[in-house]
């Protein structure tokens, strides 16, 4: 998806309105071999643990391959997609960090992942210009813990 989620739109007004509120969870998706080999060459990080199940199986206690910390992480703006809703205005918007980022239980190759977002603050700027503070989590199906608990800020342009 190259577009953000169209059918979900919103104000400032009603940003502004929905501090504090769930604005739920995206689709779960996998996280399969090939998408690891795929980003640990990408990226040049093709440090075993990712890489060689047989090896992790035989060496690691994640019993096979697990997800870059950083792939799973990458996940977040398809997720944003789905969820958070496009800025009435807006005609430029950016990732703009994080205030807080954990990587929390590692993601097993084969697992689903989704993520959950609950805005934390909303502010317009001068400059025409705006701040979300999204609190993140993604979840990884059927794990106690989740992947990553984060912090997020996406800023736009009006």
């Amino acid at each position: 998806m190259d577009e953000q989620n169209t059918s979900s739109r919103a104000t400032l007004e009603q940003m502004l309105q929905r501090i504090g509120s769930d604005f739920g969870s995206s689709a779960w998706m996998m996280i399969d071999q090939p998408m690891i080999s795929s980003f640990a060459k990408l990226t040049q990080d093709e440090y075993f643990i990712h890489v060689d199940p047989a090896r992790a199986a035989r060496e690691t206690p994640h019993g096979g391959t697990i997800a870059h910390g950083f792939l799973t992480l990458s996940l977040l703006a398809q997720m944003g997609y789905q969820v958070c809703p496009l800025v009435e205005g807006t005609k430029s918007g950016v990732n703009y960090g994080f205030n807080r980022l954990r990587f929390v239980a590692p993601v097993p190759t084969g697992s689903r992942v989704r993520g959950h977002f609950r805005l934390k603050d909303f502010e317009v700027q001068p400059g025409k210009r705006w701040t979300a503070t999204w609190e993140v989590t993604i979840e990884i199906e059927g794990a106690d813990k989740p992947a990553i608990v984060a912090e997020w800020l996406n800023a736009g342009f009006l």
